[in-house]
């Protein structure tokens, strides 16, 4: 978890960090597939659902004004709050919607999900994430350097091992299933409308 000495970016049996992240490109990109599948398809396929099309508008409005403004580092805070905001809650149930349609796709994300999700800064793209981490059975986030300066964010699935190249595939292929699964719910709720 978050609270180990060491995890799947530290040097191997040493427990102990190292003095910068360990470069870990599968971990990222096994994480990816979770990361534009709540804003991506998730949440502007429920505003269509819930208000139509200017529901849709509004979220990706919304979405896009955060994507450009919405910066917690100072002097960017007071300029984007709103849109950050508006951006969290219009992402609160499409984010969940997300994460119970990954552990359903890849089952085993249940536990981590629960667990994990708190452990992002973002209140929302811990759930998918976290189901993600749980369904691949591996750590997602912990350390990351920005512009060259070391950051020690919790992990998420910090029990499960490192990801790998087939990790990736994996995660590819439970992205395809939650999709597929939250096409068949849409397709439901057309029809019974």
């Amino acid at each position: 978890g978050a609270g180990r000495a060491g995890g799947p970016g530290s040097p191997a049996g040493s427990g102990t960090r190292s003095a910068a992240p360990t470069p870990r490109p599968a971990a990222h990109s096994a994480a990816a597939p979770r990361r534009p599948r709540g804003q991506g398809v998730a949440a502007p396929l429920f505003w269509l659902l819930v208000a139509g099309l200017p529901g849709l508008w509004a979220y990706k409005a919304i979405n896009t004004a955060d994507s450009l403004i919405g910066h917690r580092e100072e002097p960017y805070r007071a300029f984007g709050w709103a849109s950050a905001r508006c951006d969290d809650l219009f992402n609160l149930i499409p984010a969940r919607l997300s994460a119970v349609l990954i552990c359903i796709a890849g089952p085993g994300g249940w536990r981590v999900m629960l667990r994990d999700h708190r452990r992002h800064a973002s209140p929302n793209a811990g759930w998918p994430e976290a189901a993600m981490a749980g369904a691949l059975g591996v750590a997602l986030a912990g350390p990351i350097a920005y512009d060259g300066v070391r950051h020690d964010k919790p992990w998420i699935g910090g029990e499960g091992r490192a990801a790998t190249a087939a990790d990736v595939t994996k995660a590819l292929t439970i992205y395809v299933r939650a999709c597929a699964l939250l096409w068949l719910i849409a397709g439901g709720v057309i029809w019974a409308l």
